[in-house]
């Protein structure tokens, strides 16, 4: 009898581990698509849970780190989302492609306009972060989660190394050694190149267009001299006739 009540209290011990432990992994995460190296661009998921049964997440904000400022963060349209980028002046600017930079995102505020994350699903909210910064190895953003029924989880502790997580770790971005092209991820990559192909074909077909508008204007000029070389010599032609006339009836 008391070795089956220790492994009863023993499963039921058990079970609770495993129920306390179970939300701790369903937590507001941060993934990059590729890779996200240090001075480069990157395109990140933010990756949100339903935690709740009887409540939908209507509201979703990640704050930017201070300490690692970046100066731009391109949203992608999301079904169902109302998107808002908050921008924040710095207290010592940043150097940008050569350029001095004096603000940087603060915050990026997605709500709903519709049921929002309903019990059971996920949403990614996906973002195009950058430049990165060259002297940390990760980003910590700070998330607001704010449910239909007006709780709001705060998913703002930093976690630390070599302690357990904490009940609601903040989303931290691992960022990758430096790339040689300082392009990041393949994504951000292939997005410069289409800009830098659109560019060249622009100008492709702005040369097109100005060779083409000259040749009507060629072949007008060569049109007139050819016209002006016959007016002389019909004109020539007359006068000799005239001329010819002229004796014909003197003779006469």
């Amino acid at each position: 009898m008391k070795a089956s009540r220790i492994a009863a209290v023993g499963a039921l011990a058990g079970s609770a581990v495993l129920v306390l432990s179970g939300p701790a992994f369903a937590h507001v995460s941060v993934a990059a698509e590729g890779t996200a190296a240090k001075g480069g661009y990157a395109t990140v998921n933010f990756k949100v849970p339903n935690e709740r049964d009887d409540a939908s997440t209507t509201k979703v904000e990640v704050n930017f780190p201070t300490d690692h400022p970046l100066a731009s963060a391109q949203p992608e349209a999301v079904p169902g989302w109302k998107i808002k980028v908050t921008r924040a002046k710095l207290d010592k600017p940043i150097e940008l492609h050569g350029e001095q930079i004096d603000e940087a995102v603060s915050k990026v505020t997605w709500t709903a306009t519709g049921k929002g994350i309903e019990p059971g699903y996920f949403q990614k909210f996906p973002l195009s972060l950058g430049q990165l910064p060259e002297d940390t190895d990760e980003l910590v953003f700070k998330a607001l989660q704010t449910y239909s029924n007006k709780e709001v989880v705060r998913w703002i502790e930093v976690p630390q190394k070599g302690q357990e997580e904490p009940e609601h770790p903040a989303p931290v971005l691992a960022l990758s050694a430096a790339s040689g092209d300082h392009h990041g991820s393949s994504t951000a990559a292939s997005d410069e190149s289409e800009h830098a192909e659109d560019a060249k074909n622009a100008k492709d077909t702005e040369a097109a267009s100005k060779e083409t508008a000259a040749e009507p204007a060629d072949s007008s000029d060569t049109t007139a001299r050819v016209l002006a070389v016959v007016g002389i010599v019909v004109g020539a032609a007359g006068v000799a006739y005239g001329v010819l006339a002229g004796r014909r009836r003197t003779d006469a």
